[in-house]
């Protein structure tokens, strides 16, 4: 696993570059209302974590596009072979601590790293950055509160694609997530960024 600086002009996203990287604000945010009815199942019916399951499909949903190995950092062009899920995590403090799990197809495997990673940050109250090494999606749940969505800021610094939710909701037999999905538009285009959040739809639906 590694990470190296590629030229812009030897990729697909050259033009992307020249239009995006130095732009006042090159982030873009998409919102999509999933169902998460067989997360919610499956969590239920073999006692794992929602949020573990919905970081594993996210994962998922994502190595198949080549876009997600390719993130600004800085003024150079970063490409990653690995994907990696981050999940903001409540220490002993009661505060926020960030940790970062490798995906992995191995869902079994995905679970493990999940428990024993978040539960160390947690505890040690030092954040797990995998940052140097994979291409890493950030995730924060507001699970105390129903939102619709939220817009990221523009840091300059922290260009990772980004997903929030909140709680989900049920109507009738069925339940619903609203998540927000926000992209640096030098990594990838909307169709790209359409087609990760089709593919996270249908990794939902597909999990047993």
């Amino acid at each position: 696993m590694m990470a190296r600086e590629i030229n812009p002009k030897d990729t697909t996203r050259a033009a992307a570059y020249e239009l995006w990287m130095n732009a006042p604000n090159p982030m873009v945010t998409f919102f999509k209302t999933l169902d998460v009815t067989n997360l919610i199942k499956i969590s239920k019916k073999k006692n794992l974590k929602f949020n573990m399951l919905l970081d594993y499909c996210i994962g998922k949903a994502a190595v198949g596009i080549k876009e997600f190995y390719i993130l600004p950092v800085g003024e150079k062009l970063i490409q990653y072979d690995t994907i990696a899920v981050n999940t903001i995590v409540k220490n002993i403090n009661g505060e926020v601590s960030s940790c970062d799990i490798l995906y992995t197809d191995d869902l079994e495997k995905f679970n493990s790293d999940y428990l024993k990673y978040t539960t160390e940050t947690a505890n040690t109250l030092k954040d797990r950055d995998l940052s140097e090494n994979s291409m890493v999606i950030g995730t924060s749940a507001i699970v105390n509160a129903e939102i619709d969505g939220a817009v990221g800021m523009n840091s300059g610094i922290f260009n990772n694609p980004f997903m929030i939710w909140g709680k989900y909701r049920k109507k009738w037999f069925k339940y619903y997530l609203p998540i927000s999905f926000q992209f640096h538009h030098t990594q990838m285009d909307g169709a790209h960024a359409g087609q990760f959040l089709q593919n996270l739809q249908d990794e939902i639906n597909r999990l047993k």
